[in-house]
């Protein structure tokens, strides 16, 4: 983790010691890179490139840890050796704290096998039954905000728990198989602060034709509402200020989209909890995202306080730059740590399992 605390001035005593709850599901993702072109029925092929990660609600966890926020992840990990890596990736490499956690004897580590090619991800994934839940805490550990995973016809009591007890929510949602596509049927929205679906699940949860028009339907139900764009950045409403607020998207040469939407979702959490303006969040957000698709994975391709920084001094050596776009990232001047003599883009150690354990 990056030796930034985007939070450092809000900072006070009897505070909760955790700025970030999350709960979800694990997976062992293993990701090959470089191929040529897609996997073709009947042939063998070869990726130039692996590495392999905890991948999951990790990917959103990580996300959040590199940025500086102290969090927390309640999840099951398998007693295999699985299990065993990411929990020490988690653990000791990104500094999560895993004491909501479990290892559950039997149990089998879900896995997830992607394949990045022209931009693109395919996925093949295994995985067994979860394990039924063990007896948890009355209520999640005090946060300063959780991030959830919205659910179609269900709810998550531990979302209205954590409300109570003064947790902001921020939520996302996955496609809808059921097609339905029924706001009612997200319960647990009614306890969010913010609601950040992409465009296409905006439109059809709100029955509109516009992104910015499903942006503005949804304030009816959640306080913030954050709407990704796409290749056309993102568009927000606050309808506790009256506010509005549309970024464009960085241009770069995406490798591996894996994980982006986490990262943009950690970088608008972080950017809420600091207190910045809309924009300024908005901005920050798209950055993160865009910095982590030009590398390969999910949690392995999310960025901290370095790549940010680097990104940042390298974009303002751009003779050709419009000055009226580095103003749109001036607030980023006192956040990033100071220059380092490192080359950029910046590429974290890929992590590889090894099958031998050291003395």
């Amino acid at each position: 983790m990056d030796a930034v605390d985007p939070l450092a001035a809000l900072r006070a005593p009897g505070d909760p010691g955790c700025d970030v709850y999350l709960t979800g599901t694990v997976f062992l993702d293993i990701v090959f890179t470089g191929l040529a072109t897609a996997p073709v029925r009947g042939t063998e092929s070869w990726a130039r490139g692996m590495g392999s990660s905890p991948g999951g609600v990790a990917n959103m966890a990580t996300a959040l840890a590199r940025l500086g926020l102290r969090t927390s992840l309640a999840a099951a990990f398998g007693d295999d050796h699985y299990g065993e890596y990411c929990w020490d990736a988690l653990e000791q490499g990104e500094g999560i704290d895993l004491t909501p956690s479990r290892t559950v004897r039997g149990w089998h580590s879900p896995v997830t096998v992607s394949m990045a090619y022209e931009g693109e991800r395919t996925m093949v994934s295994h995985g067994h039954e979860p394990p039924p839940e063990e007896p948890a805490p009355d209520c999640p550990p005090r946060a300063r905000a959780a991030v959830a995973s919205l659910t179609p016809g269900e709810r998550a009591p531990w979302i209205a728990q954590a409300a109570s007890g003064g947790t902001r929510i921020f939520a996302d949602v996955g496609w809808d198989d059921t097609g339905a596509w029924d706001l009612a049927g997200l319960a647990d929205l009614e306890h969010c602060e913010a609601f950040l679906p992409n465009a296409e699940e905006a439109m059809r949860y709100t029955r509109t034709t516009c992104p910015r028009e499903a942006a503005h339907a949804l304030t009816e139900h959640v306080p913030l509402a954050v709407v990704t764009l796409g290749a056309d950045g993102a568009y927000a409403v606050d309808r506790r200020t009256g506010e509005t607020a549309e970024v464009p998207a960085i241009a770069v040469e995406a490798l591996d989209p894996t994980g982006a939407g986490d990262v943009f979702v950690a970088g608008f959490v972080t950017g809420t909890l600091a207190g910045w303006p809309l924009a300024d969040r908005l901005a920050f957000a798209g950055l993160t995202a865009a910095l982590s698709v030009q590398e390969f994975g999910g949690s392995l391709s999310a960025p901290g306080w370095s790549e940010i920084g680097a990104w940042w001094r390298r974009i303002q050596s751009y003779d050709e730059q419009d000055p009226a776009a580095l103003r749109r990232y001036a607030f980023l001047r006192d956040l990033v740590p100071a220059e380092q003599a490192r080359p950029w883009p910046l590429r974290r150690a890929v992590p590889t399992i090894g099958f031998g354990r050291s003395a």
